[in-house]
């Protein structure tokens, strides 16, 4: 078997979210999916960042609120089928309710979705390459996700540190970090802000 090409990791965000392209050679998984109406910037971002869109595998939007999937069915009419988790269809259809007329928002059709579970998650993403898992880690929304590299890397879109919780979601968020900690992150891909170490035991 050929050895595995190292993974990279791309941001190819604008207006303070960040859209991650995580790389094994050319096999790409695009990071939370753009800001409705603005897909000629994301298109823009990734022929800068030197990623054609013709290699991105999947989307994966760690959540569904319009700066981190709102150019879900855009990319998906594109080529780029869109990964969803088991336990986030629900909030598919709920996503246009925050969009106005003005957003250009394209609502998301449920038929030609992948869906998977976290469970079956490593499989799915080995199969283009990448090696590592999806999880669940509720917190900042009830169906966000994360993906966890095995190189320890964490993509957790909105997921808040414990101190910036409230009290209504500090048990959910404390959970989903030790979910984290316990399967080896160590260092965190927000959806905004810059990359920074996986928050420490004591802090969670």
């Amino acid at each position: 078997m050929p050895p595995r090409s190292p993974v990279t990791v791309v941001n190819v965000g604008y207006r303070s979210t960040n859209y991650y392209v995580v790389s094994a050679g050319t096999s790409r998984l695009l990071i939370d999916l753009g800001w409705p109406g603005t897909f000629g910037t994301l298109l823009s971002n990734l022929k800068r960042k030197g990623v054609p869109l013709t290699e991105l595998r999947y989307g994966l939007a760690t959540h569904y609120h319009i700066d981190h999937a709102g150019l879900a069915q855009e990319l998906k009419m594109a080529g780029v089928p869109l990964l969803v988790i088991s336990g986030q269809e629900y909030a598919i259809p709920l996503l246009k309710q925050w969009t106005k007329p003005e957003d250009h928002f394209v609502d998301i059709a449920p038929h030609d979705n992948v869906i998977t579970t976290p469970e079956a998650s490593r499989r799915l993403l080995a199969g283009v390459g990448i090696e590592g898992e999806i999880f669940r880690t509720p917190g900042h929304s009830d169906d966000s996700v994360s993906l966890l590299l095995d190189n320890g890397f964490a993509f957790t879109g909105d997921l808040p540190d414990l101190a910036m919780a409230t009290e209504e979601n500090a048990a959910a968020v404390s959970r989903s970090w030790h979910e984290l900690r316990e399967h080896s992150a160590t260092s965190v891909y927000p959806g905004h802000g810059p990359p920074r170490a996986v928050p420490s035991a004591g802090d969670i």
